[in-house]
């Protein structure tokens, strides 16, 4: 049923005294395997979920962990994301909101990314195709038969762990005592967001190289394509105004991104990544979501336009929610905004605070 592989390393926290910045965290590592998991009607052998910890799980008089916090990726994303120092550096350390000597922290590698079961680990495009309820499950079962957590102190998910966190309020109300979705909205991809999904998997798919998915070298051209729209769909146009004020500086700038990304690519991985939203849609039950909600997006997300209007329809509708919108600005980050805590720190601890 289950499996454990012990820690590769003990969690540890760099001293104190270090600016926020400039302090290192270091996670405990470890992999979650199901050996009855069924993936999109699909039995697979063994599903595979690598996972990253920092802190340690404090039981309360129930014997249940009450101090863990579950954090989740983004699309193509791991949870490595959030070791970074705009990240980490203004959450973990002391005296911080996510102070890991108070929280267990938990960054799992989603199902079909990271070290995680994926596509390329053997099956390609026979692997099932998977979507967030599958990711949720995965996630569901690591924390409750893995690591042995049947209750969160908060889900903060970015851009598709944003999504998950919808589906979280909804699947399994009483898990969470908070909820803090970033770049995301609570519906079905349609309009915009559906096509550039869309173009990517058909450059994928019509690239000669693709062979069915049993390619003997990866498809290059249809991941140029992707890398180009994952570039547009997650660029701010202030600061790449500011910065890019030429068309040679922006021609440049485009392949050094192309040849930093490329190579860190599957196209059978990339294509179910991207694919996984088909299941998505949590607008018709948002009242069921019960825990508080800050739910979080940018004025300048090309994924998450705020001119459409649905967070003025949405969110009304959570029972106990805030909603924000970051304003446009030449320091923004665009979708990416949701990995730099500095934005959003404050609302952070004003969830916290209020949900206690």
């Amino acid at each position: 049923m289950k499996r454990l592989v012990p820690a590769l390393c003990a969690a540890a926290v760099l001293l104190a005294a270090l600016p926020a910045a400039a302090q290192t965290f270091t996670p405990a590592e470890g992999d979650f395997v199901a050996r009855d998991a069924v993936v999109a009607g699909q039995a697979l052998p063994e599903l595979r979920i690598h996972y990253r910890t920092l802190g340690t799980p404090r039981r309360g008089a129930d014997g249940r962990v009450e101090n863990a916090v579950l954090l989740l990726h983004g699309t193509g994303g791991t949870g490595a994301q959030f070791l970074s120092p705009q990240f980490a550096g203004e959450l973990f350390g002391p005296g911080q909101p996510l102070d890991v000597t108070r929280y267990y922290v938990i960054m799992p590698d989603n199902l079909g990314h990271g070290a995680s079961s994926k596509p390329s680990d053997g099956l390609r495009a026979r692997f099932p195709e998977y979507g967030y309820t599958d990711m949720v499950e995965a996630q569901r079962r690591l924390l409750v038969e893995g690591l042995g957590v049947d209750h969160l102190r908060l889900i903060l998910g970015t851009s598709m762990g944003c999504m998950h966190a919808f589906v979280w309020g909804e699947a399994h109300p009483d898990f969470a005592e908070a909820l803090m979705p970033l770049a995301c909205q609570p519906t079905a991809i349609v309009g915009r967001n559906r096509l550039w999904r869309a173009m990517l998997q058909d450059a994928i798919r019509a690239d000669p190289a693709w062979q069915g998915g049993d390619y003997a070298s990866q498809p290059v051209q249809g991941l140029r394509t992707a890398v180009d729209l994952l570039v547009l769909a997650g660029g701010a146009p202030m600061p790449l105004q500011d910065q890019l004020p030429t068309r040679a500086a922006a021609d440049e700038w485009l392949q050094g991104q192309i040849s930093r990304r490329l190579p860190a690519l599957d196209a059978n991985d990339l294509w179910y990544q991207v694919n996984a939203s088909w299941d998505y849609d949590p607008s018709a039950n948002l009242e069921a979501i019960t825990a508080p909600v800050t739910w979080i997006n940018s004025a300048d997300d090309f994924i998450n336009p705020p001119e459409l209007g649905l967070s003025e329809r949405f969110a009304p509708r959570l029972r106990n929610g805030v909603y924000r919108l970051i304003p446009n600005s030449p320091e923004g980050k665009g979708h990416g905004t949701h990995t730099w805590a500095r934005f959003w720190k404050d609302d952070l601890i004003a969830l916290l605070a209020r949900s206690e």
